[in-house]
């Protein structure tokens, strides 16, 4: 039996009854300590102790020399930084997850360990605050979530009016909603129960969600601040805080409502913090949050997409965009699901009209829908009653629907970190994808940020697209509209 069952004891209970050890193995430090710094420190006399530091290293991740690691994390681009960093993993039984964990993981038709989860969850177990830096589609919710299962194993049962021991910040209410689906489907033979707690939908079942006890809540920042602030949940009993997506986070504008959030989580908690990108801004607020961090990096730190998506950019003008896209349709139309992205919720619904006027099964999902309408959307996208589903950029990450074939960007983002999540919904665990980019006159300062994209992935660069990243103009004279007459002639280059 695993060192982490501790059902055997109480099957009524996802706790494992280990009591022995100080907050982990030491409390945290503060190289300047604010005025909520210290006041959390001088509450923690009150606060029950709890472990973190779960990880046991089989003998055959024992046995790796430092040629076989190195070569190990050479091949699957993994780069680690920080102290006593621990060997990867190549096979799910050498993680030490509970024999109830394995079985869902063998369930899922998992056949080895992603890249992330290879080197995140010996890092995680050890009970180190960790920062993770991986494309989406990377595994990632995995990597945070089974050492979040273990976390929660080890710990006291919730008393009455207790608030959660796990607590995941998202951006999106649909990231928060697909995380969720994941806790509760290996949280489910633990016994440990989660919730959803975000905006746009009734409150009332959130709150008898959090009244009852939950384990595990996934949170967006502003629906978790009113639960907090209306006295519906606490995070005192907090030991397990996961920031998912940071570099989004930040890009809409959540930074007050994540430092006032995590001020309220006692300071020796265990923080894992995730990123596709690490800008400045995302570095920084690191800096704020995490104690003595491990840092694992897959592929490099530079913006780059998914090898497996294959990349077409067209230079074109505005108004032919739209004749562009249904002539588009009609040459790869093929009952595949197809995700359009437009800058706009108004552009987003007059072209899912015009689709429908055509004849096109077109439906759209952006943050003017009330929840229940975006529900049902992503739904029918799901099951591909409705294979064609516009959106803004509310879909460009955490969005995890199985085979998207194929990702247009009629309008192109407004950062090529947007770019690179809007195309990796295709291209996810291992399939391959195609993305189609309309590009403009209007988005010419992109290019060349763009043509690295590209050239990075092997992609080809059009003689246009190299023209506008060297500053030339485009054409004067109007662009060659490859789409006229019949679908036929198509050349995207």
């Amino acid at each position: 039996m695993s060192r982490f069952d501790g059902r055997a004891a109480d099957p009524g209970s996802y706790r494992d009854r280990r009591s022995e050890g100080a907050f982990g193995g030491g409390s945290r430090a503060f190289a300047a300590p604010s005025k909520a710094d210290a006041s959390a420190v001088a509450e923690l006399d009150g606060l029950p102790r709890f472990e973190k530091n779960f990880y046991v290293e089989s003998p055959a991740v024992a046995g790796m020399t430092e040629d076989e690691v190195e070569a190990y994390r050479r091949r699957r681009e993994i780069t680690v930084e920080g102290r006593d960093v621990p060997k990867p993993v190549r096979d799910f039984r050498d993680v030490g997850f509970p024999e109830y964990v394995l079985q869902e993981i063998t369930k899922a038709g998992f056949v080895e360990p992603t890249a992330i989860q290879s080197q995140g969850w010996p890092m995680a177990l050890r009970g180190r605050d960790l920062i993770g830096i991986a494309e989406t589609g990377s595994g990632k919710t995995l990597a945070y979530l089974l050492p979040a299962i273990v976390h929660v194993n080890a710990q006291p049962i919730l008393a009455p009016g207790d608030g959660p021991i796990v607590l995941v910040l998202a951006p999106t209410r649909e990231l928060a909603v697909q995380i969720q689906q994941e806790a509760t489907k290996f949280g489910a033979s633990s016994k440990i129960k989660s919730t959803c707690i975000y905006g746009g939908v009734p409150k009332g079942p959130q709150v008898r969600d959090l009244q009852k006890g939950v384990e595990i809540v996934i949170a967006t920042p502003g629906r978790l601040i009113d639960m907090i602030e209306s006295h519906h949940t606490n995070l005192r009993r907090v030991t397990y805080l996961v920031l998912d997506e940071a570099d989004r986070m930040l890009d809409m504008g959540f930074e007050p409502q994540m430092k006032k959030i995590v001020s309220q989580i006692r300071p020796d908690r265990q923080t894992l913090y995730w990123s596709a990108t690490w800008p400045k801004d995302v570095e920084q607020l690191a800096r704020n949050f995490l104690f003595d961090p491990y840092k694992v990096t897959i592929g490099s730190e530079e913006l780059k997409a998914n090898h497996a998506i294959v990349q077409h950019v067209e230079i074109l003008s505005e108004s032919q965009k739209y004749n562009k896209l249904v002539n588009l349709l009609e040459d790869i139309m093929d009952g595949s699901r197809i995700l359009i992205f437009m800058d706009t919720k108004k552009g987003c619904d007059q072209i899912t009209r015009q689709l429908r006027m055509d004849g096109w099964p077109a439906l759209s999902i952006h943050g003017d829908k009330s929840q229940a309408e975006r529900d049902w959307v992503l739904s029918e996208f799901k099951s591909g009653k409705s294979p064609i589903m516009t959106a803004t950029d509310v879909a460009a990450r955490g969005l995890d629907v199985k085979d998207v074939k194929y990702v247009i960007n009629y309008d192109f983002p407004g950062s090529l970190e947007d770019y690179v999540h809007r195309i990796g919904r295709t291209g996810r665990a291992g399939a391959k994808g195609t993305a189609y980019t309309f590009f403009t006159a209007a988005n010419a300062r992109f290019a060349k940020e763009l043509i690295n994209i590209l050239e990075e992935a092997g992609q080809k660069v059009s003689s246009e697209l190299a023209a506008m990243g060297r500053g030339a103009p485009p054409p004067s004279s109007g662009y060659r509209d490859r789409y006229r007459g019949s679908g036929g002639g198509r050349s995207w280059s």
